[in-house]
């Protein structure tokens, strides 16, 4: 059976104020291309289909084109729903749609009643396991600690259960929407961390014969058979390095994997520059990077006039401007943005009570905080969801 294995489409999401509707429906028209013309025999979308839980509607109306050409083809289409989305507004209606070949798993409840499709060797059962919010799932999954293993590690024993009782011969598919350790995040993704920890190791999901992750805007490769399709369009300029590609997976008749990257459609490259305005003005190297979505750090030891309107005439798609004098990490002028750059909120708060109290959170006092820290991104998601 051939797979085409993608997620994190994020309709609806700009790249810096840049509308990216268009370069998003050529991406769905890349995607139905490549389904067709590789002979492909199941589609699967490991969540974050849309940017947010409330999505506009042009980015809905875009989904629902998908949807119909994919059903067009004749080729199922498997989908979970990711952190950014709202899983009971992309659930609807799934009973109906499913009958037009589009799957969509929503609900954590039914993580071990998969979607069944047969080839020529007999059944693949697909496996769709939906963002787990520890908070929000850890009653359904009877675990006594919220947190990604745990929940993770419940429904794969449910999944495992569930493939046990099947043919003997039987391959398995699971989507999952999660952070795996050996996964290389970028700034994009949004932070799913609990308890302190956001990655949940790739043995949890042993015993199946693929998993197609989604989370991660990165294309990866945790293990031969565990691996991220990536976003198929950068959402950030950590993505600068990407290659936005889409995982063409053939799944043998024993189980035997081979896998091929389909890159994806790029409507503008991207171009991290960096050095004194006048720098980035004059050296001629950077001329390739004229027509690239820029994002330009200025190092002058004072900020120049009007830097953006001066970049521009030469790098016209510049979209971001950042200022990083060259000073020592303890120069007062330091700004407080770039003392707090890649710190968590824990380390933020935790450096907080130092400053006020002349020491740091003993460790009770740190669970206090790691606590309080889950319960509010917890209630943030509730909230959301129940919108």
């Amino acid at each position: 059976m051939r797979l085409l294995h993608t997620s994190d489409w994020h309709l609806g999401r700009a790249f810096h104020r840049v509308n990216m509707l268009g370069a998003q429906a050529e991406f769905v028209g890349h995607l139905v291309t490549t389904v067709r013309e590789h002979g492909v025999d199941a589609v699967v979308v490991s969540g974050d289909v849309y940017d947010r839980a409330v999505p506009p509607l042009a980015a809905v109306e875009l989904f629902d084109d998908a949807l119909h050409r994919l059903a067009d083809l004749g080729v199922p289409t498997v989908m979970i729903s990711g952190n950014h989305d709202s899983a009971r507004r992309l659930g609807v209606g799934a009973g109906l749609i499913d009958r037009a070949g589009i799957h969509l798993r929503t609900d954590p409840a039914g993580c071990a009643t998969p979607v069944v499709l047969r080839d020529a060797y007999g059944d693949v059962a697909f496996y769709g396991l939906p963002y787990l919010e520890p908070a929000l799932v850890k009653d359904t999954f009877g675990v006594d600690k919220a947190g990604h293993e745990a929940v993770l590690a419940a429904a794969m024993d449910r999944v495992r259960a569930d493939l046990a009782t099947r043919a003997p011969g039987t391959r398995s598919v699971v989507l999952a929407h999660a952070f795996v350790t050996g996964g290389q995040g970028s700034d994009s993704e949004r932070d799913i961390t609990v308890g302190g920890v956001a990655a949940v190791p790739s043995a949890v999901f042993d015993g199946v014969d693929y998993v197609a992750l989604g989370h991660l805007h990165g294309c990866q490769t945790i293990t031969e058979r565990v691996r991220y399709s990536g976003s198929p369009l950068a959402y950030s300029f950590s993505e600068a390095d990407h290659r936005k590609s889409m995982w063409l997976v053939d799944l043998g008749e024993d189980g035997a994997l081979s896998a091929e990257r389909l890159d994806c459609p790029v409507p503008r490259p991207l171009a991290r520059l960096r050095g004194t305005l006048e720098e980035l003005l004059a050296d001629p190297a950077l001329a390739r990077y004229e027509e690239s979505w820029v994002e330009a750090t200025l190092t002058d030891a004072v900020r120049p006039a009007d830097p953006m309107a001066r970049l521009s005439e030469r790098f016209p798609h510049t979209l971001n401007l950042v200022f990083d004098p060259e000073r020592a990490p303890d120069d007062p002028q330091v700004t407080y943005a770039r003392r707090l750059a890649g710190r968590s909120d824990q380390q933020i708060a935790e450096d907080f009570v130092a400053h006020v109290r002349g020491a740091g959170p003993d460790p009770d006092e740190q669970a206090v905080l790691r606590e309080a820290f889950d319960a509010a991104r917890a209630d943030a998601t509730a909230r959301e969801v129940a919108w």
